[in-house]
């Protein structure tokens, strides 16, 4: 198991009840916000699923394990959508999603945490000292 994702328990739990109100908050921004994604660039969709916390940014994805190859697909939900070609046993699709999230921010592998969705499609990782926007810029680079 990679160091990225054996993290202590409680450093998790901490984590995450901050991305968790983070999430709220942009939530309840975009609820009342009077623009549309409909007309809007490409990255603004992409800017639902990067989000900016006091550690640093929480970038959501929905995962498709046991693809043909490893890629960036779209966005789904607001989320971005990833293949990724290991199945979902023991960790390596977690340990994939982080790799090839970290590939394309240019950075090492030990600088991604996943938070959320070990047994899930869905996941959250958590990059420290990333600025929002850079991540926006890189990923939409990822992105069809």
């Amino acid at each position: 198991m990679s160091g990225a994702l054996a993290k202590p328990v409680a450093h998790r739990i901490d984590v995450s009840i901050k991305v968790c109100s983070a999430l709220r908050e942009n939530q309840d921004q975009r609820k009342y916000s009077s623009t549309s994604n409909m007309n809007s660039e490409p990255t603004s969709g992409l800017s639902s699923a990067v989000v900016q916390t006091t550690d640093g940014v929480v970038i959501r994805v929905h995962v498709q394990p046991k693809a043909r190859r490893e890629q960036f697909i779209g966005m789904h939900g607001g989320r971005i959508k990833l293949a990724v070609t290991e199945p979902p046993d023991k960790g390596k699709a977690n340990e994939a999603v982080v790799r090839l999230v970290a590939a394309a921010l240019n950075l090492p592998a030990s600088r991604v945490e996943l938070l959320r969705g070990d047994a899930s499609r869905q996941k959250d990782l958590l990059v420290r000292n990333l600025d929002p926007a850079e991540a926006v810029r890189l990923l939409a680079a990822s992105l069809p």
